[in-house]
């Protein structure tokens, strides 16, 4: 985990809810706007908030009501949100996260789907081989990306792996996944395709009939997305 950042956890216990707040020097910060998108000079290199570690069934996203943005748990039902396994993963199938200081603006028609976003950071798939810890920050290269159509809003997911991983240096494309770990990334698709059917809700659909699209398309995508972030945040200079 990175030290510059601590976390605090606290429970409401009316809820059952988990808020994760972030501080720094002993201030507290929002991990949305407060922490830096790129981790180096080239802007190739990244910080990823970790929302959901791989294996995990809890539903822990970044609030954007809550003052400091903590990460919380959802909500379905009256009851802290679980997800169910989907085969061949249990719980979550990657370390999952959002890139602070991106925004996926709902108004903003996407000219590939034709949808607006839906309103969150953009999304990461981080697929290293080590469990991530709920609210650590990542450095990571980003190797690719693919979209899912959920509910009438654009989802796009970054493929991307934590540069200390023992795969890092065999990564560079989004082709080189399926080199190093076969059949992956099709898995990893059919599960955003299926995940919400057993709560009761359709399956989403994958965006572009699936296509993996390379990293120079994500680095692009993540470029926009800053973008985006800027103006409604109020951080020109960010």
């Amino acid at each position: 985990m990175n030290s510059s950042y601590r976390i605090e956890r606290l429970q409401v216990s009316a809820t059952g809810e988990n808020f994760l707040f972030f501080e720094r020097n002993g201030h507290r910060i929002s991990p949305w706007h407060d922490i830096p998108l790129f981790a180096d000079d080239k802007c190739e290199t990244l910080n990823m908030i970790v929302e959901i570690p791989r294996q995990c069934k809890a539903k822990m996203e970044i609030s954007k009501e809550d003052r400091y943005n903590p990460i919380k748990q959802d909500i379905l039902n009256g009851r802290p949100r679980q997800l169910a396994d989907i085969p061949p993963f249990q719980g979550y199938p990657c370390n999952y996260g959002a890139l602070p200081r991106t925004w996926e603006d709902p108004d903003a028609i996407d000219a590939l789907n034709g949808l607006g976003g839906d309103d969150d950071p953009l999304d990461v798939c981080e697929i290293g081989s080590a469990l991530a810890i709920c609210g650590q920050v990542k450095r990571i290269k980003p190797l690719g990306a693919f979209v899912i159509l959920d509910e009438g809003q654009t989802d796009w997911k970054v493929v991307a792996i934590d540069v200390s991983d023992p795969l890092a240096n065999e990564l560079s494309e989004i082709c080189d996944v399926e080199r190093c770990l076969p059949g992956f990334l099709h898995s990893l698709k059919e599960w955003y395709r299926r995940y919400k059917v057993p709560e009761g809700k359709g399956e989403n659909t994958l965006g572009l009939r699936g296509q993996l699209m390379g990293r120079q398309f994500a680095l692009g995508l993540i470029h926009h997305f800053h973008t985006a972030w800027k103006p409604r945040n109020g951080y020109p200079d960010a």
